[in-house]
């Protein structure tokens, strides 16, 4: 990296490779271009901390206390450094990637970035390969129910291990030469003369540094989607509106789910159920895990879970999401969705909202007192007793019952009065990024990779494509 004279009314200075976003698409770009031994300089622009840095105040205060950016979202390694850390071992899981690049391509990535988590600290163990019989009858369940069970394999790393495994990958990074330039956020890309010049960037007091760059790729995450769909629209690069995931977090007793914790790790289940027919899915299951709230920009506070590899609580949550599709007249899912949860948070006063599963169905709310006389004791101790029914729109909120009662037929108890439903659960994905297999964008020398591409989701896939990102770069 260089610096050069202001010839455009700010700081300038020069790149060869500009990576936006220090998420696992970001890191394995980067990854890629260091093992190949490319000596082109590269910059990393982050928006949070570096790993070492960053800790959520919650531990300590017991409450949200609303970080701008929030910590457990943004900093190097992304959310990913504070999740529970799954790798899903299969092209089956993760997104649309293999429709991009061919199946054999994406199981063959999944190997090497697998192996490169393994060489900086991964627990060997897999998760869901022991008891291929037991598998079987939880198939068995769910086809009666009317659901697919999907089995991948998974590698655990653990929400304290994911932020040792990043924070030697940080290391290396910057002993490779890796410039990263930490609190800074991407204000736009540069597109002038029919391609992607770089970025314009601003530190934490607002300082603007436009960074010319011969390469520039755009790994924001989920948390970046909506910033990038503004890019691409205010700069022509091609895009198609893509689905946006709506849901709960769901909380039960460890006891509940005993079976599918001890076989499988992580069920995945999907549905349709009636009388909409939306996809309906499980993701993100934490077997003795805690359910955590994140911040986005706009002062949105959306839930999620983690699992950590040693310490445990008495629960299991997860997510079950419903997956919607705009075309027209309206084609804006992440405003959709954004504005699901901003009422979801009107009614919980800033806070998670929180209801019992049979209160849901009595059709009434959840009290604060009645939460301390149920087995499940809420892992997220700030999340507000409510009524979940008054928030969610009413096509997620038939679905989801219809979806958790069939659940209930594969695990018994999953369905009970006591069990906990969390909101808002959101998943933003970028509109669908027009690219070809080489992640090539209609503007020249853009790229965009992970879940801001809309053709991820999870650690694994972004990874992959990050990882195939900074290897075909550097055979040019």
């Amino acid at each position: 990296m260089s610096e050069a004279s202001g010839e455009h009314g700010l700081a300038t200075i020069k790149t060869d490779v500009l990576i936006i976003g220090a998420g696992p698409a970001g890191i394995f770009t980067a990854l890629g271009l260091l093992r190949k031994g490319d000596s082109r300089s590269i910059t990393m622009v982050e928006k949070g901390l570096p790993v070492e840095r960053r800790s959520c105040p919650k531990e300590k205060t017991g409450h949200c206390v609303g970080c701008k950016p929030c910590r457990i979202t943004t900093g190097f390694s992304g959310a990913g450094a504070f999740s529970d850390g799954k790798l899903s071992l299969s092209h089956e899981v993760g997104g649309d990637l293999p429709t991009l690049i061919g199946e054999r391509l994406a199981q063959e990535t999944i190997g090497r970035v697998d192996q490169i988590y393994l060489d900086f600290g991964a627990d060997p163990h897999i998760e869901g390969l022991e008891h291929p019989e037991e598998v079987a009858n939880i198939r068995r369940r769910a086809i009666k129910a009317g659901l697919k069970l999907v089995d991948c394999p998974i590698r655990h790393l653990g929400t304290e291990k994911a932020q040792e495994i990043y924070g030697r990958i940080e290391r290396t990074l910057v002993e490779g030469g890796v410039h990263i330039l930490f609190q800074h956020e991407c204000d736009e890309v540069v597109v002038e003369g029919g391609g992607c010049q770089g970025a314009v960037v601003s530190d934490v007091h607002g300082v603007r540094t436009r960074i010319e760059a011969g390469e520039t790729i755009v790994a924001t995450g989920r948390r970046g989607a909506a910033w990038f769909d503004d890019m691409c629209e205010a700069h022509g690069i091609a895009h198609s509106a893509g689905p946006v995931d709506l849901g709960v977090r769901v909380e039960v007793r460890n006891e509940v789910m005993d079976d599918v914790n001890r076989v499988l790790y992580e069920s995945k289940l999907v549905g349709y159920p009636d009388p909409f027919r939306n996809k309906v899915r499980t993701f993100c299951q934490n077997p003795g895990g805690f359910v955590s709230q994140e911040n986005y920009d706009g002062d949105l506070a959306v839930v999620n879970g983690h699992s950590y590899k040693e310490r445990k609580s008495p629960n299991t949550n997860l997510a079950v999401l419903v997956s919607f599709n705009f075309r027209e007249p309206f084609d804006q899912p992440i405003v959709y969705a954004r504005n699901v949860g901003k009422l979801c948070n009107m009614l919980g006063a800033g806070h998670i909202l929180v209801q019992r599963f049979g209160d849901l169905l009595d059709g009434k709310r959840t009290w604060p007192k009645e939460l301390t006389r149920s087995n499940v004791v809420p892992t997220l101790p700030d999340a507000e007793a409510g009524d979940i029914s008054a928030a969610m729109p009413y096509r997620a909120m038939i679905e989801i019952v219809e979806f958790i009662t069939a659940v209930d037929k594969v695990v018994p108890g999953f369905a009970a009065d006591e069990t906990l439903l969390y909101v808002p659960e959101l998943k933003f994905y970028s509109n669908r990024v027009g690219m070809d297999e080489n992640f090539d964008t209609n503007v020249a020398h853009l790229h965009c990779l992970g879940d801001s591409s809309g053709w991820t989701r999870g650690l694994m896939m972004a990874s992959v494509m990050g990882l195939l990102m900074g290897e075909r770069l550097a055979s040019e």
